[in-house]
């Protein structure tokens, strides 16, 4: 098994400890990683707003990164996610527009043909390996509490979903909750779990977006998660770089490490902090 793995900007910069559990776990599961190096950033959902054509000319670029390997394209950030799967949605029932951006590829010497899959790691790996054989390699059961936080975009739209065989339900998803109880885990369910973190609001309205993520945290916190888990590290840079200054501000009584999923899977599998890249994380990471 082998797969393109597309990156993102945030895997590679801000949290290279979610490239770097990503790596171990693929590994352990015999997963063989093709990074897309030459890849570019998806545009985060924000470049479509000033050049709508431009963002679907870059991320059907990215795509054809994947589909010059033949391989799968696998994503670890929600936002990337979307943005791919979105120009993939749409240039695959538009020929015009296809046609449109293959015009302006093929001045790169690329041409964008629609036959890759993209798929978030999440659901790459519970569809490709599952559930039993992933638990054949836990050495470390987690015996806590931890809270599946989903974020926004790897749920939304249900079209995204299109094609999977995992029949999740964007508005009760269950695979991260199953993933916790087969690490040995007990999954906490709380109100806002499948809420926004705030984080695409920063740059428009700070004090809201803190808002969303003070809400994300005192629920976790009150449903006595031990920890936090997501998919997305746009999500994790809100929930674990912001908390402590977020729980000083309101006043709040916040200390709840944040993992990103791999982590969570390679904790499971008997890797060190210092194999996974714990000390990067700004709330302390202790099991």
């Amino acid at each position: 098994m082998k797969y393109a793995l597309y990156t993102g900007c945030t895997a590679k910069e801000s949290t290279p400890e979610l490239l770097k559990s990503t790596l171990l776990v693929a590994k352990t599961l015999g997963i063989e990683i093709e990074i897309l190096n030459e890849a570019s950033c998806c545009g985060a959902g924000h470049l479509q707003d000033f050049d709508e054509f431009l963002s679907l000319v870059l991320n059907a670029r990215n795509i054809c990164l994947a589909e010059k390997r033949g391989l799968k394209m696998v994503t670890l950030c929600n936002t990337c996610q979307l943005m791919l799967e979105n120009t993939k949605r749409k240039l695959d029932s538009d020929e015009k527009l296809k046609e449109k951006v293959n015009e302006k590829l093929g001045e790169l010497g690329y041409k964008y043909v629609g036959n890759t899959k993209i798929q978030h790691f999440l659901y790459a790996i519970l569809e490709d390996v599952g559930f039993e054989e992933i638990s054949k390699h836990i050495k470390r059961p987690l015996n806590m509490k931890i809270a599946p936080f989903y974020g926004c975009h790897i749920i939304r739209p249900s079209k995204t979903h299109d094609g999977d065989n995992l029949n999740e339900n964007p508005y009760k998803p269950n695979a991260i909750e199953n993933l916790i109880k087969v690490l040995m885990g007990e999954s906490v369910d709380y109100s806002t779990k499948l809420k926004c973190c705030g984080f695409h609001v920063d740059l428009q309205n700070t004090p809201v977006s803190e808002k969303l993520t003070s809400n994300i945290l005192e629920d976790a916190t009150k449903a006595g998660a031990e920890a936090i888990v997501t998919p997305c590290p746009l999500c994790h840079l809100n929930l674990d770089v912001k908390q402590r200054a977020i729980a000083k501000r309101e006043n709040k009584d916040f200390n709840i490490p944040v993992l990103h999923l791999p982590e969570m899977l390679a904790l499971a599998f008997g890797y060190s902090a210092e194999e996974i890249g714990l000390n990067h994380h700004v709330v302390d990471v202790k099991f």
